[in-house]
């Protein structure tokens, strides 16, 4: 997947890695009440994945069904490469800082921390 994918796409990945495949009424049924879409952006966001060749879909009867292309893993792992190169140099531990020196980190995310380093280590 080349082209980067928006917000509202998505909160419509989200769904189609939880359960797929599943089609476009389905979509909309999970992406959220909050949001109060109709059918028709779902399938607009649809239509948007299709071509970014993010999702894929397959008929069945006079309806499709969608499931994503790509993996949920695959894609954090892009998305947080693309967040440290950008605003970090491409380093992780300016990053680690920065949160550390806005006492973003609890100390349950300390330890967990420590321990991934514990890991890495052996």
């Amino acid at each position: 997947m080349a082209e980067r994918i928006s917000d509202a796409e998505h909160a419509v990945m989200e769904v189609l890695w939880d359960e797929s495949p599943l089609g476009a009424q389905e979509v909309a049924e999970r992406v959220g009440p909050e949001r109060e879409w109709s059918a028709n952006t779902v399938k607009t966001l649809l239509g948007r994945l299709l071509a970014k060749k993010a999702i894929a879909h397959e008929a069945q009867g006079r309806r499709y069904l969608y499931r994503p292309l790509v993996a949920r893993e695959e894609y954090v792992a892009g998305e947080s490469q693309r967040l440290i190169d950008r605003l970090f140099g491409g380093r992780v531990t300016p990053l680690v800082a920065h949160l550390a020196e806005r006492d973003e980190l609890s100390d349950r995310d300390i330890a967990e921390i420590e321990a991934l380093l514990k890991d890495l280590k052996q």
